[in-house]
């Protein structure tokens, strides 16, 4: 729809045309107030469209946050978080906005880009603990990762991880394939199975066994010399002092245990916290594909999956 002009004449204002001459005098004059009435309304809408910029946002790698999580950039200008604006990603990674119009200088102030995941409805206006990608404005674009000193701070490329199936929290020694945990017996003794860096405010990690295709969480952790938080499924009997789980009792959804891990996975995430899906999140930083000839109490090598979220902001 084209802007249009609206002059409002008060009802109690008679105007009376006696003649040709008068007549052209009023058009003279009504066409001067339609001219200057319509100057003014796109002066305004020039001042309007003269004050903000556009940002454009690009990733791939992230995932669906379901209804009760969303996505909301930053520009930190001098120091202070200003939002741009809050998107959805859908199960294709398709985002729900990737266009946002920003006030032009704040824009052209930032000195980089923040992402965070806010729960919704969110009450606090001010960023989250939970920096999921970020960086810095070189020029008119900033290329967006997790290692950024205002995200994660850590590319992940020094990780290193063991795991040994056993079930210790039990005394049946014929299910000893159906517990994982993370640690390195190789010398004869448990020892610590996972090098991992230590994570900043808002993110933890989480060991999970994949059986029969179906992620199960063995617990979440922030130390990888201690128990985990989590023995959901384990026997009645202390685990040792590494994160892991047995998966002997309380069997999930279609599933039966004591079970067998072998041809299946285990695998180290790196989670949200706070955390709104019982599934794995997008940062897995280690993977172990459980042969189906794997010993039970022999240790197994981790592989590095450095397949992370990244994005560009445009300006």
């Amino acid at each position: 729809m084209s802007n249009g002009c609206i002059i409002i004449i008060n009802k109690n204002i008679k105007i009376r045309i006696m003649t040709n001459t008068i007549k052209g005098l009023g058009l003279i004059l009504l066409s001067g107030l339609l001219f200057n009435a319509c100057t003014d309304d796109a002066t305004d809408d020039m001042n309007t469209t003269a004050k903000t910029s556009t940002l454009n946002l690009s990733f791939t790698g992230l995932e669906d946050l379901g209804s009760d999580a969303t996505y909301e950039g930053w520009l930190i200008v001098n120091g202070s978080a200003i939002s741009t604006g809050t998107f959805d990603v859908n199960a294709s990674g398709m985002l729900s906005q990737t266009a946002f119009e920003i006030a032009k200088e704040d824009l052209a102030d930032a000195s980089s880009f923040v992402l965070t995941i806010e729960p919704k409805p969110d009450n606090d206006p001010a960023p989250s603990k939970v920096h999921i990608v970020a960086g810095d404005f070189s020029g008119g674009s900033a290329n967006l990762t997790i290692d950024h000193s205002s995200a994660i701070k850590h590319s992940f490329s020094t990780v290193a991880g063991k795991y040994i199936l056993a079930t210790p929290t039990d005394d049946d020694m014929s299910n000893e394939a159906s517990g994982v945990w993370f640690l390195d017996n190789s010398s004869g003794a448990p020892a610590v199975g996972l090098t991992l860096p230590t994570l900043p405010d808002g993110w933890i990690y989480e060991g999970w066994a994949v059986i029969d295709g179906v992620p199960v969480s063995t617990g979440t952790f922030s130390t990888v010399d201690a128990a985990d938080n989590s023995a959901t499924f384990s026997g009645s009997k202390a685990g040792p002092p590494f994160p892991g789980e047995d998966f002997l009792i309380n069997a999930p959804g279609m599933l039966t245990f004591p079970t067998d891990l072998k041809g299946g996975k285990a695998v180290i995430s790196v989670e949200p916290v706070p955390d709104n899906s019982p599934m794995p999140f997008a940062l897995k930083p280690l993977v172990g594909d459980i042969s189906d000839m794997a010993a039970d109490h022999t240790a197994y090598d981790m592989n590095q999956n450095l397949s992370f979220p990244t994005g560009e902001a445009t300006r």
